[in-house]
């Protein structure tokens, strides 16, 4: 039996890249065209932030590894850094992970797939 993903995302292959979903796989063909007419540069993909630190939790036999945020797509606009995350359905975890992110002062951009 084949299991169903959890919001029905299709996996795309791009360039040998495996995206999550057709959505990201198309934002980061638009993204590629955009850094080859010289309007982005510096893209990168699957870029890990780190919202908080391992701790060791009381009772706990090993350290709770660090709360991380992975954006889709970083890179640089107008000479600024752009955090983009391609969404279809906004989770709670993800609603948490973007307020900690903003209170970091990184403010993550959103494309509607």
């Amino acid at each position: 039996m084949v299991k169903t993903p959890k919001y029905r995302a299709k996996k795309q292959v791009v360039d040998g890249i495996t995206f999550a979903s057709r959505a990201e796989a198309r934002r980061y063909g638009e993204l590629k065209i955009l850094q080859q007419a010289g309007k982005v540069s510096e893209l990168q993909l699957q870029v890990p932030f780190v919202l908080a630190p391992a701790v060791l939790i009381r009772g706990a036999n090993r350290k709770s590894p660090a709360l991380r945020y992975v954006a889709d797509f970083v890179f640089v606009r107008d000479g600024a850094r752009v955090i983009e995350d391609v969404k279809g359905a906004l989770t709670q975890a993800y609603r948490i992970k973007r307020h900690l992110m903003a209170v970091q002062g990184l403010h993550i951009t959103e494309v509607k797939a």
